[in-house]
């Protein structure tokens, strides 16, 4: 059984395929995925639909050149079919390799984490920059400049198809800042595109009996990454503790699945069944 994304005319997107497990109980409290991704359809047509996605930095530099060149290529591939069917695409870019590297040579002369921070959110401006000249190399309609709040970021999506940000200050991570355009938006999602295919109960990458989730509840996700603390300068985790608090206290819905391929993240843009972990309720 798979599942799908649904929600609003403003809709955002920072192992196994999708099967619900909540109980009948929780059920009728949250409309039905099919149902709710029908009135999603129905209110598409009365404005202009509007898509954020939290892209991972890692996303931008896998090992193999070529693979590279193919990730940027189905990126802007995507861009031009969401502004071909006038949706609008805003995108928050992390700092992946570059925030690491350059946090760690600061850190042997800085030990102030808001500075160490600024380093970071250097290096997801840098990586936005890159996605943004991609997009203005074929002609798109993206906006000139990288925004530096949310509520910037979201004045330029009236005005353009496509925004391109990056961190925006000390303690906030690129999915907090997702998370926190999505709320300005008045959007109903978050989706958080990233390096692994679902949320797991612990690492995969360090512990083979790690087991994934298809979907699950704010109470269920906070147990695992903690909710509200900020994590420290050039840490990672698949969602961070701030942008999980921010997403409950919005009600919002968060999807979390596999950036590095770009199809799967199209299924989920276009409403359709997607691999990967949703986050509502409680």
């Amino acid at each position: 059984m798979t599942g799908m994304v649904e929600g609003s005319s403003t809709l955002l997107f920072t192992f196994k395929r999708f099967t619900l497990s909540f109980d009948t109980t929780e059920r009728r409290k949250e409309p039905s995925l099919r149902d709710s991704l029908k009135v999603w359809g129905r209110k598409a047509g009365l404005m202009t639909v509007r898509h954020v996605v939290a892209l991972g930095g890692s996303l931008l530099r896998p090992e193999e050149a070529e693979q590279r060149t193919s990730w940027f290529g189905q990126l802007r591939q995507l861009a031009v079919h969401l502004e071909g069917n006038d949706r609008r695409l805003g995108i928050v870019v992390g700092g992946g390799l570059p925030a690491r590297e350059g946090i760690e040579l600061a850190k042997t002369m800085i030990s102030d984490a808001a500075r160490l921070d600024e380093v970071g959110i250097a290096a997801t401006r840098l990586n936005a920059t890159i996605v943004q000249q991609i997009f203005l190399d074929i002609g798109c309609d993206v906006a000139p400049t990288i925004p530096s709040t949310t509520s910037e970021a979201s004045a330029l999506l009236d005005k353009h198809h496509l925004v391109v940000m990056g961190g925006t200050q000390p303690g906030h991570t690129t999915d907090a800042v997702a998370v926190a355009f999505a709320r300005d938006a008045g959007a109903s999602h978050c989706i958080i595109a990233t390096n692994v295919s679902h949320v797991f109960d612990k690492d995969p990458r360090n512990h083979d009996d790690a087991q994934s989730f298809s979907s699950m509840n704010y109470d269920q996700l906070s147990a695992i990454t903690g909710i509200g603390e900020p994590l420290s300068p050039g840490a990672s985790a698949v969602i961070d503790p701030i942008a999980v608090g921010w997403a409950k206290n919005a009600g919002l819905r968060l999807a979390v699945l596999d950036g590095r391929k770009i199809e799967i993240l199209e299924q989920a843009l276009d409403g359709k069944p997607f691999e990967g972990t949703l986050i509502q309720g409680a």
